[in-house]
């Protein structure tokens, strides 16, 4: 598979579901992929890319930024509250805001700092115990929240649990989104984006499929 393979996949997907061309972003999801690899991807004018760890970010992303103009960096990976201020110096939107600590650090730092990356709430549509994210049931109240805090909400992001049907899950949080009256829906993955496509996804996290099988060496 290839940058441009999955980018004519995505191009199929928005045309076979109705919906305009360029309607979804691709995040390339560059967690513990080697710089080579990722300065390919950058090479043929890719500029969308996700990270899972901001330390991980950190290390990567200021010199790729001073090289490659245009650069939008998504954290898509859980994010402590001691990691905020960084995260939010770094990242141009989180795709995981899923507890009431961190929607408040995240306001503080917004108000000291002036700005704010757009923000994703991460919603467990499986209700996995080991999954971060706030309960299906919690989320419209969790929403509103943010909401007081004057964050950013964009959309909502889901992981579905592994052996159960995406799509169930994509139709949840579609659901979710459109009742709080949120345009940005973060779902789909390597093995499941046109489906998510189908389903109103805005934004879809591909990895492996485009920079191959990950390295177990960046750790």
């Amino acid at each position: 598979m290839s940058l441009q393979e999955i980018k004519n996949r995505i191009a199929s997907a928005e045309k076979a579901a109705g919906r305009p061309e360029g309607a979804v972003k691709l995040i390339a999801v560059s967690k513990v992929q080697p710089n080579d690899r990722v300065e390919a991807v950058l090479e043929q004018g890719h500029r969308v890319f996700g990270e899972n760890r901001v330390q991980e970010a950190a290390g990567k992303w200021p010199a790729f930024k001073e090289r490659f103009s245009g650069v939008e960096l998504h954290l898509i990976g859980p994010l402590q509250t001691n990691k905020a201020r960084q995260a939010m110096e770094l990242v141009d939107a989180i795709h995981s805001v899923d507890r009431p600590k961190l929607a408040i650090s995240l306001a503080r730092l917004a108000q000291e700092l002036g700005h704010c990356p757009d923000l994703f709430i991460q919603v467990n549509t499986g209700e996995e115990e080991q999954k971060a994210g706030v309960l299906p049931v919690e989320a419209d109240g969790f929403i509103a929240e943010c909401r007081a805090l004057d964050l950013p909400v964009r959309g909502l992001m889901c992981i579905p649990p592994v052996e159960e049907e995406p799509a169930l899950h994509f139709a949840l949080l579609a659901k979710i989104a459109a009742r709080n009256g949120l345009d940005g829906l973060s779902m789909g993955m390597s093995g499941d984006f046109e489906s998510a496509i189908r389903l109103g996804a805005t934004h879809v996290r591909v990895g492996s499929a485009i920079f191959g099988d990950r390295t177990t060496a960046a750790g």
